[in-house]
Parts: C-alpha cells; sequence; structure tokens
C-alpha cells in the first residue's frame, strides 16, 4: 500500500488500485468507545456492542509516509498511520478508545469474497458480517421453524453470518485483497453503495493489502501470507474414510463397506474414547485414550487394519471433562484456564456434562497436551488422523495463563488449537503423513491445519444449513488459501425430527466424490437416522462413487502438487479460471475441481434435471453422455441419481481419464 496525497486528503492504493479515499467532508476513519454484551450458551453467543462515543477523524495531515488524524484541524491527533513495508500500522495517539470503523471505496456491482468460510452466502456484497467464532447455528435461517425452534430449546438458531472459521480478509472482483490485523470481534459492512465499512472492537495492528492481474495470483499471495497446508498424503485421497461410531461393530461393519466394494483408505471412529448420550444425542466422553471397553485391544485392531492398507482415525478437542481422568492431570499442574473472580477451574457447559478448558496461553500446558494427549495417547497408540474439534467455545471472561482479556483470545483460539494438533504431529515426524481436520479457525489456521471441514450441517436440502452450504463454505475460505476441504456425507445434526433421506446420502456421496477427502459421519442421531449401509441401494451407490474417488486420485494429486506450490485450492469458483466471463461471478454452488472439471451438485430434493453454466472460452463435454457443449450458456442435463452434472474441459491433459468416469 502507499500514500497519494491530495488536495485536502490523501488516498491509499493497493498497486493502482484506490482502496481508502479520505477526504474532510467524506472521512475513511473513526474511532470510538463502546461496551461488550456477550452472552454465551453452549457455543452460541448473543452479542451486542453499546457505543459510548463515535469520532470521525476529518483532518488528515500527511508527512512522508506517516498520517495524523484528529477530529478537526488544530486538535491533537487521535490515531496515527504509518505505511511500513507495504502495509500501514494502526497506532492510537493516547488512551480512552477501543472501537475502529474504516471506510473503503466501493463499486457499482463489485463482488466481494472470503471473510473466512461464509456458508450462506460466497459472495458478501449488500449484507454486513459480524466475525466471531462460534457456532454457526442449527437452521441458520430465521424464518424456519427449525431455526425457531433451535432457538427457543438451546439459543442455537443460528443465522446467515454464523460460522465456526471466521476471518476479517476479503478479495474484491477489483482483484486486490484487504486484511485487517486484529482479534477482536469485527464486522464487514457491505451494505451501502457508497462505502464498504470495517468495524473492530479494537485499534487493529495492521491493515494490509494486495493486488494482482489475476485472481489466480492473488490467492496464492494470500496462501503465501497466512501459510499453505503440507500436500495431502496420498492415503487420503485414495478412498473414503467411513466413520462408525458403533465400538466393536464398527470393525464388522467396516466389512460390510468393503463387500459391497467401496475403496476404503481409513476407518473413522470418533468414540474410540467412549460414548456419553445426552438429551443432543449420542455424544462422547472427553478423555482422550482409547476406551477398553467400548474398543477391546483396539491397538491390535488398528494394527490389522494396516496390514490391509486401511487406516484408523480418531477425535479429540482442547477441552477435559471434569469427570475424566486427564480433568485431573492437567488440574494437579495447574494448566485449566481460571474464573475471573477467583482461582477455581473455569467449567464449561457443553450440555449436560462440564469441561475444563486447556489453557494453550501457558507454554506448558501446549506442550503437555500436544505429548501427553496427541503424541503418547494417539499418535503413539497408532492413529493416523482425527477430528480435532471444537475451538470456537472460549469464554470471554475466562482467566488466562498470558493475561489477556477473552475477548481478545477468543477469536485466535482456534489458530491455537491448530498449532497445538501441528506441533504434535511434527514432533513424530509425521507432517504430511498424518491428517487432522478442523472446522474452527482464525487468521493464520492455514499455517497449521491440514484440511477443513465445513461443521455439523443439517440433515437436509435447506438453503442455509443443507447440502448446498458445503460449496460455499469450501469457495469462500479456498480464497484465503485453505486448499483442502470436505464434509460430513448425509450431514451431522438430527434435531426435532429432522431426519435423513436415501436421496440426500446419495446426493451427498456424489458431491463428496469430488473433494479431497470423501468421509462418511453417522450424525448426532444415529440411531434415528439412516445410515449408509443400512439400505442396499444407498450402499451401492456410495461404494461406486467411491470408485470414482479413486479413479481420480492421479488428477488430484496433481492438485494436490499445486496446492503445496502456489497454495491454489482443489475446488474453485469459475471465475478463478475465466475471469473475462462476467456470467460466472454470479455462480455459488457449482465448482471448477482443478481446472479441468466442471462439478455442479444436485442439492434440491427430487430434482430429475439440473442447469448448469458452462464458462465461456471452452468446449465442454459432459463425462455421462459424452455431449459437447460450447462454453458461454447454461445447459440443463439429466441428472439422475447416480449421475451428478459433471463435465470436463475439452483439450484436458486429463481428457482419458475423466472420460473413463462414466464405466467405473
Amino acid at each position: 500500500m502507499r500514500i497519494v496525497r491530495l488536495a485536502d486528503g490523501f488516498e491509499l492504493h493497493v498497486g493502482e488500485t484506490v482502496v481508502i479515499r479520505h477526504l474532510p467532508n467524506n472521512p475513511a476513519f473513526f474511532v470510538g468507545a463502546g461496551r461488550p454484551l456477550i452472552d454465551m450458551y453452549r457455543g452460541n453467543f448473543a452479542i451486542e456492542d453499546r457505543i459510548d462515543e463515535r469520532v470521525a477523524l476529518r483532518d488528515a495531515v500527511v508527512a512522508g509516509d506517516h498520517i495524523a488524524l484528529a477530529a478537526a484541524a488544530g486538535q491533537p491527533p487521535l490515531l496515527f498511520l504509518e505505511v511500513v513495508d507495504g502495509a500501514v500500522e494502526v497506532r492510537p495517539a493516547g488512551e480512552g478508545f477501543n472501537r475502529f470503523w474504516m471506510r473503503l471505496v466501493a463499486e457499482t456491482g463489485e463482488r466481494l469474497w472470503g471473510g473466512g468460510e461464509q456458508m450462506s452466502y460466497f459472495d458478501m456484497a449488500g449484507r454486513r458480517f459480524p466475525l466471531w467464532t462460534s457456532e454457526p447455528g442449527v437452521g441458520r435461517d430465521k424464518s424456519t421453524q427449525l431455526t425457531w425452534q433451535a432457538d427457543v430449546t438451546g439459543k442455537s438458531g443460528g443465522d446467515y453470518w454464523n460460522t465456526n472459521y471466521p476471518q476479517p480478509t476479503f478479495v474484491s472482483s477489483r482483484r486486490y485483497a484487504l486484511h485487517v490485523e486484529t482479534n477482536a470481534f469485527a464486522a464487514f459492512d457491505f451494505r451501502d453503495a457508497a462505502f464498504h465499512e470495517i468495524e473492530a472492537w479494537e485499534m487493529p495492528a495492521r491493515i494490509e493489502a494486495w493486488a494482482a492481474p489475476t485472481f489466480v495470483d492473488l490467492v496464492s499471495q494470500l496462501s503465501t501470507r497466512f501459510g499453505r497446508q503440507p500436500r495431502l498424503p496420498d492415503w487420503a485421497i485414495g478412498g473414503a474414510i467411513v466413520g462408525l461410531k458403533d465400538g466393536e461393530r464398527s470393525f464388522e461393519r467396516l466389512e460390510s463397506f468393503i463387500a459391497a466394494g467401496a475403496e476404503v483408505s481409513a476407518l473413522w471412529c470418533e468414540d474410540w474414547v467412549g460414548l456419553r448420550v445426552t438429551s443432543f444425542g449420542k455424544r462422547l466422553f472427553w478423555d482422550w485414550k482409547a476406551n477398553a471397553t467400548r474398543y477391546p485391544d483396539l491397538a491390535g485392531r488398528i494394527a490389522a487394519l494396516a496390514e490391509r492398507g486401511i487406516r484408523f482415525m480418531g477425535y479429540v478437542n482442547p477441552y477435559l471433562a471434569a469427570d475424566g481422568t486427564q480433568y485431573g492431570e492437567a488440574a494437579e499442574r495447574g494448566y485449566l484456564a481460571l474464573r475471573q473472580d477467583s482461582d477455581d477451574i473455569y467449567l464449561v457447559d457443553f450440555g449436560e456434562f462440564d469441561c475444563g478448558v486447556v489453557d494453550f496461553t501457558n507454554p506448558d500446558a501446549a506442550a503437555w497436551f500436544a505429548e501427553r494427549i496427541i503424541g503418547q495417547e494417539m499418535l503413539d497408540f497408532g492413529l493416523s488422523g482425527w477430528m480435532a474439534d471444537f475451538g470456537e467455545y472460549l469464554p470471554v471472561d475466562v482467566r488466562l495463563s498470558n493475561g489477556v482479556d477473552g475477548m481478545l483470545m477468543h477469536n485466535p483460539w482456534p489458530t491455537i488449537w491448530a498449532k497445538v494438533n501441528a506441533d504434535a504431529v511434527e514432533s513424530r515426524g509425521k507432517t504430511g503423513e498424518a491428517v487432522f481436520f478442523m472446522r474452527a479457525g482464525w487468521t493464520g489456521v492455514q499455517a497449521y491445519c491440514p484440511l477443513l471441514w465445513a461443521g455439523d450441517q443439517s440433515v437436509d436440502f435447506t438453503r442455509h444449513d443443507g447440502i448446498g452450504t458445503v460449496i460455499r463454505a469450501a469457495l469462500s475460505s479456498g480464497m484465503l488459501g485453505n486448499a483442502y476441504h470436505h464434509s460430513d456425507i448425509g450431514g451431522y445434526t438430527s434435531l426435532f425430527g429432522n431426519v435423513r433421506t436415501a436421496e440426500l446420502i446419495m446426493r451427498w456421496s456424489e458431491m463428496a466424490a469430488f473433494t479431497p477427502v470423501m468421509r462418511s459421519h453417522e450424525g448426532n442421531r444415529p440411531d434415528e437416522n439412516l445410515q449408509i449401509d443400512g439400505d442396499p441401494q444407498v450402499l451401492a451407490h456410495f461404494a461406486r462413487m467411491t470408485r470414482i474417488h479413486v479413479a481420480l486420485a492421479p488428477y488430484v494429486a496433481g492438485l494436490c502438487d499445486e496446492a503445496a506450490a502456489t497454495g491454489a485450492p482443489l475446488q474453485r469458483p469459475l471465475f478463478l479460471h475465466f475471469e473475462e466471463d462476467a456470467d460466472c461471478y454470479g455462480v455459488e454452488t457449482a465448482y471448477l475441481y482443478g481446472p479441468d472439471l466442471l462439478v455442479a451438485p444436485v442439492i434440491e430434493a427430487g430434482a430429475e434435471r439440473w442447469p448448469v453454466y458452462l464458462p465461456a472460452g471452452a468446449e465442454w463435454v459432459h463425462v455421462w453422455s459424452g455431449e459437447r457443449h460450447t462454453g458461454g450458456q447454461t445447459v440443463e442435463v439429466a441428472a439422475p441419481i447416480g449421475s451428478p452434472p459433471l463435465f470436463w474441459r475439452a483439450g484436458s491433459a486429463h481428457e482419458a481419464l475423466f472420460a473413463g468416469l462414466a464405466s467405473v
């Protein structure tokens, strides 16, 4: 970024793009004071702000790379800006202000992407997006009965902006990206046609921006800035990860998948630590070690699977159940976060059981968890990966070892949690071999988390919480340098009589076949919901989709190489490779899988035909029929179950592989 002086103000440019324009009658910067009102209930947050003061900084004095901002000429400065190494460093002139607003230049028709992992809207233009890591909510649409029921019974209904993984970074269709370096509550407000407004509940450390001639280059710059994931191992992309939580029976059931012809790379048993049944459903016992009652001779079972080339995966999160053995061990060492008003351990209600928060701001506690829990109990035991769950629940009124206010530690907690996992994997020399996956995130999670998953979708086709949200989640997070994304096949959350259908599982399996990792999940109420192996037709369909997934492995391996080198996501918005085609910019529920394969999953119940927009500038071949179509038009194709809308780009070096998918 650089400063361009005006007669009565200044502009901030990145490359040749004007990002900020400040004039006395149209100021770009504001400071203020506010008091947060935060209510947390089981990871769901009600957030309000009481604004006591908001001051427009109308007067600007520019001296070289320095800017002093005051409320009016002749008054003392309230904020200093300085361009250092291409970024704008922000420094308040004194105490008393804890709110910051900044207005950016907006253009008619501008599109905006990113914001972390957004599930309801890929293009954020026209809406406000608070940035606070939390449970995304059930239903996520205040007009639906499901969301209302979740709200009145557990304050858990959610809204379009709720997400496990927010990040104060966006990419503009004007071919620049902007990041606000802050850990505080923040918000992107894109509702005003005249400007974009960014809000933070502290003075941010820096404002960073990048410009590039192409979106591919821009995404690569963001990946370089925030961190690049290691290449996914071949085993993770070379078969399905079958998720079963049925104790010893899980191994028997796995054989039925294999007998049906499924290509299996791993068995994932999140209940390897034991079960805890609550009103929400079947949950886990949060004491992170193998449960010999539920899984007798698990070490032997893992070894037997390994001889067949099948990995075993588990589950962990950053909390310890108060009725577990490891809680006592951590408490005795002083590794658990405390209450603000006493030296008592802070207990968090996770829904009918309480847990302690491992205080990762204490380096000894972080090292203990990485070595004692993940290293010894998991990696040394034989696990090849796990779900690293949660990270969003840090209470704002907790007392931590580093003395930082919980309001400023809440958002970065998922990134800290990701680092604990990454450190454990690195300590065993298994970076790029062991794979853990996370739903929670914040700035910098890219440097530690090798694989995102989309969280806990409802088991349905609904607009804001169903199967389609997974596509938007992959596209938005991918724009910020998260190369690998996947989801729970069939969804997870089943409440208030909302249960899976065979059609949903099969459509989800079709979509998952064209993501880097294909993994099933039994959901929170497995006994009430159809499972893949509970219906022969569903199982046969799933098995075929795993074979298609494996057939694509040579192509996907090349995409993984590209991701490791450049940060390019495997699932890409159409405009990433077709920037000159304006019609590509509005497509949110189809994607390019690499540069040469176009995937348009069926995300509505009962659909037998499906419209697909084909980008201009290429000829596209329908995988199942072989029919060729000129790009730049929407075609409607037959899309029966088993034949999801899928096209390859004519002239691709992988033509033979793609053409062979029809016979798998």
